[in-house]
């Protein structure tokens, strides 16, 4: 049995962090029904078309559901919406504050109707406050919070190579979510959550937080090195470069002693401690640099690896993809997809008795039909006929 078979998911959702929650909820075993604006669709499916033809985000975060196109500013758009609800185990959405309430599908109109319902709002900046309006997307967010500020190089604050504020939410919201279920099978308490993604990414920033209010010092932007801990970078080797992450001073002593054989080195007072270390990072790291630089790659990371010291190359994505760990470990599956099967990662939660699914990636709409059907309904009950006075919103994340 999949840990989550039998709970049905409705998602209003777009682009990352609430379609991140419920593919992971669907990976687990959830039907997840995504609902989609008609014609349109999330707009993630048209950031790019690199995967057959699909948009790469999309395929990332939306196999293993379905998908059903409505006008949620009609009101038969709205009636099919609330009927959904009231089969489902859980209700999601990532539209801009307030858009939800106006479309009639808020957290207290939905549990009003079934109190066991969990019912998850993702925004930008929560739902009170005087940020509650902003745009908030991802760049937007790690700027705002501060994280753009401790990452880059000392000349250059950028943004994380991947969405870590749209992530982190996501994750936040999944982990509520199944917090919830749980609470309800003791129970029989739904519940009303919200997670904002300005408060996902504060609490990623707890340790500059507490360098900043108890040190009075803003965390350096250190590039690949780390502000509490030396030595932590890359270092050179005569073909390339190793990172080498020393954690404890039986680290260091391991490193200098053992790798690079300079036993000399491990009760110098200048460099026994972690602390002494950090002080002075640029002669640590340049006494390092210089020891690596007479190793080969391959030689040095042995070493590394035979007396236990951290280390890693700078791989770059080619060299992930064609990793030999993922290989080793039968990470890789096929999914589905309109445009043919594509390649994908089992989800990195592994269970010992049960492989999760990896379902196929919707066509916009592909399941409006029967999902219809499972109400009673035809696609003829899918006017047009929007009031003025509602919309569907911004979507966040």
């Amino acid at each position: 049995m999949l840990p989550l078979e039998g709970i049905t998911v409705v998602a209003v959702e777009q682009a990352v962090a609430g379609p991140l929650a419920t593919r992971h909820l669907a990976d687990l075993g959830a039907r997840v029904i995504k609902i989609e604006r008609q014609g349109e669709g999330d707009f993630a499916r048209s950031y790019d078309d690199t995967v057959l033809g699909l948009a790469s985000h999309f395929v990332w975060l939306n196999r293993g559901k379905e998908s059903i196109e409505l006008d949620l500013a009609s009101e038969n758009g709205r009636q099919i919406a609330l009927e959904l609800a009231d089969r489902a185990d859980v209700v999601l959405s990532n539209l801009a504050p307030g858009a939800m309430e106006r479309l009639g599908l808020g957290a207290a109109a939905l549990r009003e109707r079934k109190d066991d319902l969990v019912v998850v709002t993702i925004s930008g900046y929560g739902d009170t406050g005087p940020y509650r309006d902003r745009k908030a997307y991802d760049m937007l967010v790690q700027a705002e919070s501060g994280l753009c500020s401790i990452t880059g190089t000392p000349e250059t604050a950028t943004k994380t190579g991947v969405p870590v504020s749209d992530i982190a939410t996501g994750m936040y919201a999944l982990s509520a979510i199944q917090s919830a279920l749980f609470r309800r099978e003791r129970t029989g308490r739904g519940a009303t959550i919200e997670v904002s993604m300005f408060e996902a990414t504060a609490e990623w920033m707890g340790h500059p937080m507490y360098i900043r209010m108890y040190a009075d010092r803003q965390v350096g932007r250190m590039g690949l090195s780390h502000a509490s801990i030396c030595p932590y970078d890359a270092f050179p080797t005569t073909d390339g470069q190793v990172l080498i992450g020393v954690q404890n001073d039986r680290g260091w002593a391991a490193l200098v002693r053992d790798v690079l054989g300079r036993p000399d080195l491990v009760d110098d007072k200048r460099f026994a401690t972690n602390i002494a270390r950090v002080a002075r990072r640029a002669e640590v790291d340049e006494l390092i640099g210089r020891l690596t630089s007479g190793f080969g790659s391959e030689e040095l990371a042995a070493r590394l690896d035979r007396f236990g010291v951290p280390a890693a190359r700078l791989n770059d994505v080619a060299a992930l993809v064609d990793h030999p760990q993922l290989e080793a470990r039968d990470r890789w599956r096929d999914v589905d997809t309109p445009a043919g099967p594509i390649r994908g990662l089992l989800p990195p939660m592994t269970f010992a008795d049960v492989e999760l699914p990896m379902g196929p990636v919707p066509a916009l709409g592909q399941h409006t039909d029967a999902i219809l059907a499972e109400l009673g309904r035809d696609s003829r009950f899918q006017d047009t006929t929007r009031e003025k006075d509602t919309h569907h919103g911004t979507a966040r994340g």
